[in-house]
């Protein structure tokens, strides 16, 4: 674990679900099983309670490219632990998670697309067309996508991968060693959803992380083609508590693979 000594960082929220640091600090953990073995190194938790969570502070460095390279060949390998099922969550976890401050359905599936349309798609574009974030021509497009992803037309025989879930760029930081991952959604997902959260909302050399990635993953021809997909979900939940305009973007994926 990365900086096991020296000051710690302590984040609270008065308001948080009786679960909810818990939930982080079990994502952490399950994560972190593959950092001696060459996969991501994760933010080491101390202490944790229903209002706060203690974690060793990062002593923030430069991201180079040789760096973000790296990170992209460890998040491989940390996908590459696996889990249980598509949806599962970490080892012990009872109930559902988080993605931010919105619930995340865990509930284990067998296909890919069953699983994503189901429990990603679906709950969050049918919020947001209750909260006025997504418009009626944009939950029928949402629609007609996970119509496609439930016969399983995008499934593609690879088996559950240990993913990060919330992967946008704040949650990499680079610290003396490099790419140390924090505050995850951590379950059985497909690993190019952190890989599209990632080129969603920019990171440091991406192009970078995702050679090292692609590299180590054995990714197949046409992997990039999917990406917009796999944003679909963090597009929505965006949807839900930012409004039409990430309502419209999702509506603009979704058309593509309606």
């Amino acid at each position: 674990m990365p900086e096991p000594a020296g000051e710690p960082f302590v984040k609270t929220r008065a308001d948080a679900p009786a679960d909810f640091f818990a939930w982080e600090a079990a994502g952490l953990g399950w994560l972190g099983e593959g950092a001696t073995a060459g996969g991501a190194e994760v933010v080491g938790v101390r202490d944790y309670d229903e209002r706060s969570i203690v974690l060793n502070r990062i002593t923030e460095a430069t991201a180079t490219a040789r760096a973000a390279e790296s990170f992209g060949r460890a998040l491989a390998t940390t996908h590459g632990l696996g889990a249980d099922a598509f949806g599962s969550g970490p080892p012990g976890w009872s109930g559902n998670g988080y993605i931010g401050r919105q619930r995340l359905v865990l509930q284990s599936f067998s296909q890919w697309g069953d699983f994503y349309a189901q429990t990603r798609v679906l709950p969050y574009a049918n919020a947001a067309s209750r909260a006025g974030g997504l418009s009626d021509a944009g939950l029928a497009a949402v629609e007609a996508v996970c119509e496609r992803l439930l016969v399983g037309e995008f499934d593609d025989g690879r088996p559950p991968r240990r993913i990060h879930g919330d992967l946008w760029g704040g949650n990499v930081l680079y610290g003396p060693r490099g790419a140390v991952l924090i505050d995850p959604a951590a379950h059985g997902g497909h690993g190019l959803t952190d890989l599209a959260m990632l080129e969603l909302f920019g990171t440091q050399h991406l192009d970078r992380v995702q050679a090292g990635y692609a590299e180590s993953a054995d990714l197949a021809p046409g992997w990039r083609q999917l990406i917009g997909l796999h944003q679909l979900h963090p597009v929505l939940v965006h949807a839900v508590s930012h409004g039409p305009s990430y309502g419209a973007h999702a509506h603009r994926i979704a058309r593509k693979y309606a």
